[in-house]
């Protein structure tokens, strides 16, 4: 027997869940924002669509990704939307959904529990001044080039540039007591500075630095994310071992220039995973040299500096701490920064460019370890 014809409707139903949510990205059928949809006799579909808060930034985003999807259906002449907004009850119903379980439950930090795939990056350094957040956007980036999903924590509270580097100037969302991140280049990122007015100055002491550090992990809905990298402020302070407590699981990229007050500062920024247990993955070198029109290099900070670290990392860790890759200085990865637009998609083509390029290569293929994760083995029965 042949299988029924699908009618028209259900050709709706099925356009509709083609349709993402900008923030959340997923179906809008499945999230239950589509209240109805029908079609009259002209041919015009109307459909009610239940927006989470009122004033949703991205509405002419779901109205065009709608019009689009089910104009398209064969017998639709044109497609109305009236929007709403859902109720409180359905925020609720929708929160407990997105966190998979009860809407009264306390929130939990998702990449610190045993069963997480996500790879936590902190990118630390001893000083500032080294590029540690310019480094920071461009792997997010790069890796997110590379079609990994990927999120941006700017840890540092009171030195914020995540958003501008990012070119992330959109306002979260509240979903009950959940954040949806603004997304840039295809990177989710959440900062203080999206919070503050203007570019007030965050003064605050260490609990409140831990407090913001625990809502940006467990109250902002991050999704499935394939990496995570945050942005630490430099030295060994009070973010640094929040960050430990919190997510015991990360690993730490150390950030420094090629000179020697350089890299001695940033050993210690390296040196506290002993204290936290955490792994340094590897040294990132920036501002490595200057390429002249001749093609010659120019080491205007020294030389020698990433290659130190990693290896005195390696013998106070105990464990190999590889130089995973050295950037050189050029001007177009700050101009690249201040218009909101990372030189690996600005310039990728450019030295530095790929050199990032290169980092985000061996983070992406960095095989995940068992340690610790249940292999679902079970076993045969005699």
């Amino acid at each position: 027997m042949s299988a029924p014809v699908s009618t028209v409707e259900d050709a709706i139903q099925a356009a509709l869940a083609t349709v993402n949510d900008p923030e959340i990205r997923r179906p809008i059928t499945e999230l239950g924002m589509v209240r109805s949809a029908t079609i009259g006799a002209d041919g015009v579909v109307r459909v009610e669509l239940l927006l989470t808060v009122a004033g949703c930034p991205l509405k002419d985003k779901l109205r065009t990704d709608i019009t689009a999807a089910v104009g398209a259906v064969p017998g639709v002449a044109g497609v109305e939307i009236d929007f709403g907004v859902m109720s409180p009850e359905q925020r609720q119903s929708l929160q407990a959904q997105l966190r998979g379980g009860g809407a009264s439950e306390e929130p939990v930090i998702p990449f610190a529990q045993p069963g997480s795939r996500t790879r936590v990056y902190a990118v630390a350094s001893g000083k500032g001044g080294v590029g540690k957040s310019s480094v920071t956007v461009n792997l997010a980036a790069a890796l997110a080039a590379r079609g990994l999903s990927v999120g941006v924590v700017d840890a540092d509270i009171y030195g914020h540039s995540v958003p501008r580097m990012l070119g992330a100037d959109g306002r979260p969302t509240r979903v009950e007591d959940m954040i949806m991140p603004p997304q840039s280049h295809g990177v989710k990122v959440i900062s203080i500075g999206m919070f503050t007015a203007g570019n007030a100055a965050v003064v605050w002491r260490g609990p409140m630095l831990h407090r913001a550090l625990q809502q940006f992990l467990a109250d902002v809905y991050w999704g499935d994310l394939d990496v995570l990298l945050l942005d630490l402020p430099p030295g060994t302070g009070d973010v640094a071992i929040s960050l430990a407590q919190l997510l015991p699981n990360s690993e730490i990229l150390v950030v420094t220039t090629p000179q020697a007050a350089a890299a001695e500062v940033a050993e210690r920024a390296g040196a506290i995973a002993l204290q936290t247990h955490q792994r340094v993955v590897g040294v990132i070198e920036n501002m490595s040299w200057l390429e002249l029109p001749d093609g010659s290099r120019m080491e205007i900070f020294g030389a020698g500096g990433g290659a130190a670290v990693a290896e005195s990392l390696s013998r106070t860790i105990g464990a190999q701490v590889p130089l995973l890759g050295q950037i050189p200085l050029d001007t177009r990865v700050r101009e690249a920064g201040d218009a909101g637009n990372p030189i690996v998609l600005a310039e990728p083509e450019s030295p530095a460019a790929q050199a990032l390029g290169g980092v985000a290569d061996r983070l992406a293929l960095r095989r995940e370890s068992l340690l610790g994760k249940p292999l679902g083995l079970k076993p045969a029965g005699r």
